[in-house]
């Protein structure tokens, strides 16, 4: 993954850019709290000028939130992107999918992958 001539925007919980329609966020690891999730929601309405798109997002080991901030980012997952595709090491986007998502199904469509190209593919139906 080549950085040096893309637009970086920088966040709390995660650093983001545009590339092809398809935001991708570079995720940090601090806990999550409602406060952070409430200010990345509006960084991204500003990136993307309130319109959702689809997500790449390169998952990171970050410490697990509590109830209260889980169940307000699924809330806020279909305001801001039409899909979302994680890429990270085997086995930890299924644990961060089963954590989010154990009492009800993604508000939006969501696939984890190994492979970021095969994610980009993905995530071009929801252009």
């Amino acid at each position: 993954m080549d950085l040096k001539d893309k637009h970086i925007i920088k966040g709390e919980i995660a650093d983001y850019y545009l590339e092809d329609g398809i935001l991708v966020s570079l995720s940090k690891n601090p806990r999550r709290t409602v406060d952070s999730i409430k200010k990345n929601v509006a960084l991204v309405k500003e990136i993307t000028n309130n319109k959702p798109i689809p997500l790449l997002i390169y998952l990171s080991n970050s410490p697990v939130p509590d109830k209260e901030t889980r169940e307000f980012s699924t809330t806020q997952l279909p305001i801001i992107y039409t899909a979302m595709a994680m890429v990270s090491k085997p086995g930890l986007s299924k644990f961060i999918m089963n954590i989010l998502f154990s009492l009800k199904k993604p508000l939006i469509p969501m696939k984890s992958f190994t492979d970021d190209k095969k994610a980009k593919e993905w995530l071009k139906q929801y252009l």
